[in-house]
């Protein structure tokens, strides 16, 4: 099936789709902060350079896309009709890759939560009790 745009029209759509502070990104920060936990952006000294740090915890939590890595909600199995080899392709690697990165903060003492993008858009059923969990809280937000 041929693109519905044109290739300068693709190529501005793909330029426009950010790598970090992303609207979940920013959910997902808002409600550690409120939960009163302290964190570091982006570390580039560790692998995956994840989205938040507690360093004083040994805790990450990676933000991730339904789409781009492949979760299994109504999000994550849209498969593009388009080029669609090279997507499957893509996807796969960026699954493996987040395996050897989670694996390797593991390895060094970290503990690791993956928050779903599709965890933010109602965030009382999923995201905040995970959020409690991880960060060994009780209270909920205000």
């Amino acid at each position: 099936m041929p693109d519905v745009h044109t290739p300068e029209q693709r190529s501005r759509n793909m330029s426009r789709i950010r790598s970090g502070n992303t609207r979940p990104e920013l959910i997902v920060r808002s409600l550690v902060h409120r939960l009163g936990a302290r964190f570091r952006l982006h570390v580039r000294t560790l692998p995956g350079k994840p989205d938040l740090v507690l360093p004083g915890r040994r805790k990450v939590i990676f933000v991730h896309g339904c789409f781009w890595h492949c979760h299994n909600c109504r999000y994550g199995r849209v498969k593009p009709a388009t080029n669609a080899e090279f997507w499957r392709q893509k996807r796969q690697q960026n699954q493996d890759r987040d395996r050897r990165q989670r694996k390797a903060l593991r390895e060094d003492g970290w503990q690791v939560l993956v928050v779903w993008e599709c965890w933010t858009r109602q965030p009382e059923q999923r995201l905040i009790p995970a959020l409690q969990r991880f960060l060994d809280l009780q209270q909920s937000p205000n």
